[in-house]
């Protein structure tokens, strides 16, 4: 299983009525879109999030993260964030509300 469907289920719950959404897989996971540009995603059972260089920054202080490197070389912009973190659903909808504000700032594609 590639990512967690119930996570991807609450994450949708959550972006469904954001002005641009869209779903694409990519990262071999689940990546939620807001305007064309990645905002959040669901890889296995963690989420990763698009958070700007300074935000995704700061949040590193922030239990159950860790920097994002997929590729093997950290991605400054974006972070993991581990299933505890948003076990409860105003923790999800505050960390998936970070990833959309900053998302809001890019131009659309």
């Amino acid at each position: 299983m590639p990512y967690d469907e119930v996570i991807a289920s609450r994450v949708r719950s959550i972006m469904i009525d954001e002005a641009g959404y869209s779903e694409r897989k990519m990262f071999g996971g689940l990546c939620f879109m807001i305007g064309g540009h990645m905002c959040c995603g669901v890889m296995k059972d963690e989420m990763m999030l698009r958070l700007g260089d300074e935000l995704a920054s700061t949040s590193l202080d922030e239990n159950h993260t860790r920097p994002m490197d997929f590729t093997g070389k950290t991605m400054k912009s974006m972070i993991y964030l581990e299933p505890a973190g948003f076990a409860d659903d105003r923790d999800l909808q505050e960390w998936v509300g970070r990833a959309v504000g900053f998302a809001r700032t890019l131009p659309p594609k």
